[in-house]
């Protein structure tokens, strides 16, 4: 197996999940999830490892979804997801598949970063970190507002569930 079968094989997964968790569309994630791993294979002597592999292909997953919408404003609207329920471990319940699409609908509803900060921590399972470098910003701003996007999916989670 080569390096590239080997990324593709360790990362479909995550990348296919943090964008539809992001487009709310099995489609969309589907073309998206391709698109970026052909960016990837494209540009690999780019990447220079100043980072770890999942968060360059989140980058490049989050680039092409953004042009994607760009492109196709009159098709998406982003803010049409109902909302979710009551006291839960919020990363708890995403293993379940009823809370987590309760989830889901709830995350669809937030605005910039809460939205992407929550699945790049909960879905994508990167670190701070990890986070913060794709922001451009501190771990700690990664921190304080994964912490908000939590709170407010609770609060909604608890006023209309």
């Amino acid at each position: 197996m080569t390096e590239l079968e080997e990324i593709y094989n360790n990362y479909f997964k995550d990348v296919y999940l943090f964008i539809y968790s992001i487009s709310k569309d099995k489609h969309i994630a589907e073309d998206l999830t391709s698109e970026t791993f052909l960016k990837a294979i494209k540009s690999i002597d780019s990447f220079k490892g100043n980072c770890d592999i999942k968060v360059w292909l989140f980058q490049i997953a989050k680039n092409s979804y953004y042009s994607y919408v760009r492109k196709n404003k009159n098709l998406a609207d982003l803010d049409l997801i109902p909302e979710q329920k009551d006291d839960i471990d919020i990363e708890k319940s995403v293993c379940s598949s009823e809370e987590s699409m309760k989830i889901h609908e709830t995350l669809h509803k937030l605005s910039e970063p809460y939205k992407e900060v929550f699945s790049l921590r909960v879905f994508g399972e990167l670190s701070f970190k990890q986070i913060g470098n794709l922001f451009g910003k501190t771990n700690n701003w990664a921190c304080v507002t994964f912490h908000r996007a939590k709170n407010k999916i609770r609060e909604e989670m608890r006023n209309n569930w």
